[in-house]
């Protein structure tokens, strides 16, 4: 038995929804039961802007594989654009090595 997990999140970007482009303004994050992926549980992701109604999201379900390797794979990118000098207010580095390939 699992108890629904969420956590909530403000976040900045755009999605792509079935009316086009939109302004993101949280993130849902929880692990309980996904409404299609063929899991028991997945990790949830919904990616929103509550301000423009439920056409505003783009929903992600993922099995705990997967969500892990997102993770590495998020981290590994922002480590190397970093290193690169590629993110605001740092100095240009040598770029890490990607040892995941």
């Amino acid at each position: 038995m699992c108890t629904m997990i969420v956590e909530k999140v403000k976040i900045e970007g755009s999605g792509k929804g079935l009316n086009g482009w939109f302004p993101l303004s949280q993130a849902n994050v929880s692990y309980d039961h996904p409404f299609n992926a063929p899991y028991e549980h997945a990790l949830n992701i919904d990616f929103v802007n509550e301000s423009q109604g439920l056409g505003a999201r783009v929903a992600v379900e993922l099995s705990e594989q997967a969500a892990r390797e997102l993770i590495r794979a998020i981290q590994n990118v922002l480590d190397q654009a970093e290193a690169g000098g590629h993110l605001p207010g740092h100095e240009s580095q040598p770029a890490v090595e990607n040892i995941h390939d």
